[in-house]
């Protein structure tokens, strides 16, 4: 028997939307760990009188962490809904903050942060919501999934500065405690408008209007390839393009200053890069509404291949700061067009763990990407050949993305010859 908030709320309703913007919100308020940690890094060195590399160790396991999660709390609200992960999500990072707070050692701050901050807590507001969103919307599903998104790139843009306010004026572990209080509270609240089950798990399967979308009977075989193959060709996509994407994205401060520019200067950089983010995404996601999932992969790791291609020539304080605002709107609607794909060629009862699986992967992109970049500027003194592995990985990226879209049109040709 269906219950009354399957019955009454559609895709694409009024209800839909409400949600949608209730999801913008809570990414915002579940995703602030992975920003605040990074403003913390200087008070944490200081109060626990270790190394550098050892206090920005939270930072590389909460992301390893929140990659993991993803899977796990997707996989959750595949079975009980996305509301149970929020709830669980909710309590973790509130109690994850209060524990940083509290924390007497650097091991047990790391401990906090990877797995109750990053594994259960900011996890349980990404992939399950970027996921539940896919399910709610099916003729603007593109720019939906675009604005949910989004709200990460939203929690990078305001929750630093709070955070910096409040540690110098109160200290870090208070900072830390009042956000615990704040965001397990709001996040919790929030997560109870979240009763209502996708009407897409409640019917037959709803086709994408797009061109590219696979037909209800391929979604047992994305892309004419088993499962296991074509998930795996999706994550292989993943973490080569955030490889490429961790270049500019994590080294842009190091880079100008070494330059000569000064870190402030590449810290402007990276600020209009997030920025042209946001806006890229939108505009993403109103394009992929139009071609597809697969196309708006390929346009976008194109598109960023070249923006990545402009870094060699040009080293200019003017050109730095055009072709960083080139690449954010280039690269911003490249993460959130794989859960597009996973929704048109995978069946919608499985969308939270592969949406989960997906988006794990293009973490661990983001991190090999970085640390990579690192060590091969270490070996050469130099950014030109990071730039250029950037381009490789890149080039493997856009590669896959061709491959499925080629695979797609072949069995849409087939399909309309029968």
């Amino acid at each position: 028997m269906r219950t009354p908030e399957t019955t009454i709320h559609q895709a694409d309703s009024r209800y839909a939307m409400l949600r949608l913007g209730i999801t913008l919100l809570v990414m915002t308020v579940g995703s602030s760990g992975m920003y605040v940690v990074s403003v913390m890094l200087p008070a944490v060195q200081a109060e626990f009188g270790v190394a550098r590399a050892d206090a920005s160790l939270p930072y590389t396991l909460l992301m390893l962490g929140f990659g993991v999660g993803g899977v796990l709390m997707g996989r959750l609200a595949d079975r009980f809904g996305v509301m149970w992960p929020l709830l669980i999500g909710s309590l973790s990072l509130g109690v994850g903050y209060v524990a940083c707070g509290m924390a007497d050692n650097i091991i047990a701050f790391i401990a906090a942060q990877a797995v109750l901050v990053g594994l259960l807590g900011s996890a349980a507001a990404f992939a399950p919501l970027v996921a539940d969103t896919s399910l709610w919307f099916v003729k603007r599903r593109g720019i939906a999934v675009a604005v949910c998104a989004s709200g990460n790139y939203v929690a990078g843009a305001i929750w630093p500065p709070i955070a910096q306010h409040f540690i110098e004026t109160v200290g870090w572990r208070q900072t830390y405690i009042g956000m615990g209080i704040f965001c397990g509270l709001a996040m919790a609240t929030l997560a109870l408008f979240f009763r209502a089950r996708p009407p897409a798990l409640a019917a037959a399967p709803v086709g994408a209007t797009s061109s590219s979308a696979a037909p209800v009977r391929d979604m047992m075989r994305p892309f004419g390839f088993s499962m296991g193959t074509a998930q795996g060709l999706l994550c292989v996509a993943g973490v080569a393009c955030c490889v490429a994407m961790a270049m500019p994205q994590v080294h842009i401060v190091a880079y100008c200053g070494d330059l000569g520019y000064g870190a402030a200067r590449g810290a402007q950089m990276l600020s209009l890069m997030l920025g042209f983010g946001v806006v890229s995404r939108l505009v993403s996601g109103a394009i992929c509404d139009r071609i597809g999932g697969l196309r708006t992969l390929l346009l976008g790791g194109v598109l960023q291949c070249v923006a990545l291609l402009l870094f060699l020539p040009f080293d200019g304080l003017v050109p730095l700061y055009v072709i960083s605002a080139l690449f954010g709107l280039f690269q911003g609607g490249l993460v959130p067009s794989y859960a597009i794909i996973v929704r048109e060629h995978f069946p919608p009862a499985e969308a939270g763990a592969r949406v989960g699986t997906v988006l794990m992967f293009t973490l661990f992109g983001m991190a090999l990407g970085g640390w990579m970049s690192g060590k091969i500027f270490d070996l050469t003194g130099s950014y030109h050949a990071a730039f250029l592995n950037g381009i490789g990985w890149n080039l493997l990226n856009v590669s896959i993305a061709a491959l499925l879209t080629f695979r797609v049109r072949k069995l849409w040709l087939r399909t309309a010859a029968a």
